[in-house]
């Protein structure tokens, strides 16, 4: 589970998150959707403790990030858009590495591995310089990592990239199977599409506030749009569609 009470967050004078509140249950995929500058990066890193709110709490399974960083750490795995990974280690190095960051027990670790690695497809590639992988594989690499110590709730920034459809579809298959778990995934991303197939709830974040959430379908009553995919649906929300109308004026 996820709380987020009055958060805010201030650099200098700029205010990049006002006051916002959110609670996430075990077991919900959700959707954190706005657009550039909105603030989904500060939630994000407050929420996962690499930034300090200026006001307000995170809670991650009761614990609270500022108060009990590494309890709330402990049930947490973070999956950012640009990870970082030692390219002079192997795929399983690597893993052997995170897993000892989150002391996972020396009994389960090669098992863990053993059971990541096949099911993101890189049981061939376990034993490879990572530096030797695709793009879409270190992806794939780094979730394995944020999944090493089995967390409670999962944070995950841009999923989708540099993955091509197969692979998509694999991680898309691999977060429905984990909530069905009972795992709660946190999940920012800039494509819609892929929040409409996935998420059972959204939140839209503008300018620093909430300014929406809700189902698929009480998003489109929100909006009072007769568009029923949620691009449109955005758009309408976030003011978005007059530049949609310059782009189509400028295509004729």
């Amino acid at each position: 589970m996820i709380e987020i009470i009055n958060l805010t967050k201030r650099y200098g004078n700029i205010t990049a998150v006002t006051d916002i509140s959110l609670t996430i249950p075990n077991g919900q995929l959700f959707g954190f959707l706005g657009p550039n500058g909105a603030g989904k990066t500060t939630t994000i890193k407050t929420l996962v403790g690499l930034l300090k709110p200026t006001l307000g709490t995170v809670k991650i399974e009761g614990f609270d990030v500022q108060k009990q960083p590494l309890e709330a750490k402990r049930v947490v795995g973070f999956i950012p858009d640009k990870p970082f990974i030692y390219e002079k280690l192997t795929g399983r190095e690597f893993l052997q590495f995170i897993a000892g960051l989150y002391q996972v027990e020396q009994r389960d670790v090669e098992e863990r591995i053993t059971q990541l690695l096949d099911m993101f497809e890189l049981s061939d590639w376990g034993d490879e310089l990572v530096e030797s992988y695709s793009h879409g594989m270190r992806q794939k690499l780094v979730m394995s990592a944020a999944l090493i110590h089995q967390p409670q709730v999962i944070v995950v920034d841009e999923p989708m990239v540099g993955l091509d459809p197969k692979g998509a579809r694999l991680v898309k298959k691999i977060f429905r199977e984990l909530c069905d778990k009972g795992t709660t995934i946190f999940m920012s991303t800039h494509t819609l599409e892929i929040a409409e197939q996935m998420c059972d709830h959204i939140a839209i974040i503008q300018k620093g506030q909430i300014i929406a959430q809700g189902t698929i379908e009480g998003l489109h009553r929100l909006a009072q749009t007769t568009k029923t995919n949620l691009e449109d649906i955005f758009l309408e929300l976030t003011g978005g569609y007059e530049m949609k109308e310059v782009i189509e004026f400028l295509k004729n």
